[in-house]
């Protein structure tokens, strides 16, 4: 046994952690989210238990609601990395279709992905946990429809960030929507989050979408005040999404770099 030669092998995976973005998230970021969600929701608990009329609820809408946003970001960002693995981008972009037709696509994709995995979960959660998702009412409708554009507005940018730097963005379309996890308050209210923290949820759509949840939840009402903020967030990301997108797409096929895109 050679202690030159065991080094050799362990310095080399060490520098595979410099500039890899994937690697550093395994190494801080992921162990940092369990901290942060867990405790949390350890803090929620000890704050609120004796005013938590129905926590399993909660949770599960939670986690239905929270799948929709991943769902519909995924929908976008993985099917976007198909086409870039099968060297397909340059036929695509070659044709008269437009980068806004193209994302319109993947668009229908997503809601047909999120149909099937969200019809999944919610019938499950009857069966498993006699909770009906559909009891929150006609607020669901908004609720749902502010988490897709807010996914797909995440997807859009992460399919800008792939088309740009490629491999080294690949990790986003499977991380993105957890770097918002801590802040849009899905599994505790926003009111347990530090100050700093409370100030940068009220510029996530999705806080605003689990606050109206929990209040649907607890007292039946229409969460105006939470839809209203999330619509008008999402029409702006989402503008300025397609604007990200479009830039960075006018760079790449400026350089001429469309063909080598996932090399």
């Amino acid at each position: 046994m050679k202690i030159h030669r065991i080094a050799a092998i362990v310095i080399r995976h060490l520098y595979l952690y410099k500039r890899s973005l994937p690697r550093l998230m395994e190494v801080f970021y992921w162990p940092f989210l369990d901290l942060v969600i867990w405790g949390f929701i350890s803090i929620y608990l000890a704050r609120f238990k004796g005013a938590l009329p129905d926590f399993a609820a909660f949770l599960i809408g939670a986690l239905i609601l929270w799948d929709i946003l991943f769902r519909s970001q995924q929908g976008l960002s993985v099917s976007f990395l198909e086409d870039m693995w099968a060297r397909n981008l340059l036929n695509i972009f070659v044709s008269p279709i437009s980068p806004v037709e193209y994302i319109t696509s993947l668009m229908l994709v997503s809601i047909v992905k999120l149909l099937l995995a969200a019809s999944v979960m919610v019938l499950f959660a009857w069966l498993f946990y006699s909770f009906n998702l559909f009891l929150i009412g006609l607020s669901l409708i908004p609720l749902i429809l502010n988490l897709v554009v807010m996914g797909w507005t995440l997807g859009i940018v992460t399919m800008g960030l792939i088309l740009r730097f490629g491999q080294e963005a690949e990790v986003l379309a499977w991380a993105v929507a957890f770097l918002f996890q801590p802040v849009s308050a899905v599994f505790y209210p926003v009111a347990v989050l530090p100050p700093f923290l409370q100030t940068i949820a009220g510029f996530i759509p999705s806080s605003h979408i689990f606050e109206g949840m929990r209040a649907v939840i607890n007292s039946g009402g229409f969460p105006a005040h939470e839809i209203f903020w999330a619509t008008g967030l999402n029409l702006i990301y989402i503008i300025g999404s397609f604007i990200f997108f479009h830039w960075n797409f006018g760079i790449v096929k400026k350089k001429g770099l469309l063909a080598k895109v996932g090399e």
